[in-house]
């Protein structure tokens, strides 16, 4: 069976002529469709229902099936409740109809609002085609606003093209206000420029959904009183206390050694390794204490987790003795020579591989204390 279903989303035909809905049945539509052009001559879906009855009696004069004709409306204001509406008014005309083979549809619409609803009606039945019966005068106007308003309406695409056009739009009045206040106009460009070169990276490098996954785990760590917080807050502030403080054992290997010309590019970087190592340490030690103690309170504590302090410590042992080595005799630096480097090379080693060894003696003992089997 062939089934023309004459589809009314906003329900115009039921709230201008009383009528129930449903209609089924070619003398119950025609009648449906007088009353509305009656009511209303100006609605589109008097021209859907006419036009439904057009296309029934074509297909009942060159089809071998049965045709039926039936008009289905939604409701006036939210398109989720208008399909659910259709679907269950579909559910009903399938009911009351007896085939005995597949009913397919043919539905007729007014635009692209009303054809919204096609994955309501393909779940219940197949589609066989889609007639869309619109004013020839006016062929694409409903269909344009209906797209105006979806964009509007996607809050993705509504801050996608509207904050650009609307930044685009600013520029002429700021720069009349910039004038008024003798500001120079280039600069109002060149700030607008900035912000939508800006505006254009963030977009199209996906960075919204990374800065959101960012501030939701800060937000996280904030209420649920993280000392990894704090801990890294000052470990921050150790690093750029490092960066001064290498910066200025820099400047004082610069003037002790640089009178005769610029250092070399492996003196400037011992330099700077030995004033911002110390504190780098202190601020990884610090760090991984925090992270120590919130796996502690979390109860995900392991003993390996002890290894992250001993390692940075060794790390800042070999980094500083090997700064020192390659650095001039300068007053107020520590030098070593090759068996200072040596011995600090070796206790780096000797401490990394005896608190792995420590630990994870420690780990496994207490696992086999927890489970004897």
């Amino acid at each position: 069976m062939l089934l023309v279903l004459c589809v009314d989303l906003d329900d115009d035909l039921g709230r201008k002529t009383g009528r129930e809905t449903p209609v089924i049945g070619r003398e119950a539509v025609t009648a449906a469709a007088v009353d509305l052009a009656t009511v209303d001559p100006e609605d589109s879906d008097v021209n859907v229902l006419f036009q439904g009855i057009n296309v029934h009696e074509e297909l009942s004069g060159t089809s071998d099936q049965e045709v039926e004709i039936a008009a289905v409306t939604g409701v006036d204001g939210s398109d989720v409740q208008a399909n659910r509406k259709v679907g269950e008014e579909i559910d009903r005309v399938l009911a009351e109809l007896s085939a005995s083979d597949e009913i397919r549809a043919v539905i007729i619409t007014d635009g692209a609002q009303d054809e919204s609803v096609l994955p309501v009606i393909r779940s219940r039945m197949p589609i066989d085609g889609v007639r869309r019966v619109v004013v020839r005068q006016a062929q694409n106007l409903e269909s344009m606003y209906y797209t105006i308003k979806q964009v509007l309406a996607d809050p993705e695409t509504r801050g996608t093209i509207l904050v650009p056009l609307g930044i685009l739009l600013l520029i002429y009045p700021l720069v009349v206000l910039a004038n008024l206040f003798e500001i120079a106009g280039a600069m109002v460009l060149g700030l607008i420029s900035a912000l939508l070169g800006l505006y254009s990276l963030f977009r199209g490098l996906g960075l919204e959904s990374t800065i959101d996954a960012t501030a939701d785990r800060a937000r996280n760590v904030l209420y649920a009183g993280r000392v990894m917080l704090i801990t890294h807050v000052v470990a921050l502030a150790l690093l750029v206390v490092g960066g001064v403080q290498g910066y200025e054992t820099l400047e004082i290997v610069r003037s002790a050694v640089g009178d005769g010309g610029p250092i070399t590019v492996g003196t400037a970087l011992a330099a700077f390794v030995q004033g911002f190592v110390q504190w780098a340490a202190v601020a990884g030690i610090t760090s991984s204490l925090g992270q120590i103690t919130d796996e502690y309170l979390a109860g995900e504590f392991r003993w390996r987790y002890l290894n992250a302090p001993f390692y940075v410590v060794a790390i800042a042992v070999v980094l500083y003795a090997l700064s020192g080595f390659f650095l001039p005799p300068i007053a107020g630096l520590t030098t070593f020579t090759l068996g200072d480097l040596a011995l600090a090379l070796a206790a780096g080693t000797l401490l990394g591989v005896l608190s792995t060894l420590t630990f994870a003696v420690a780990e496994s003992r207490t696992e086999r204390t927890i489970d004897p089997a």
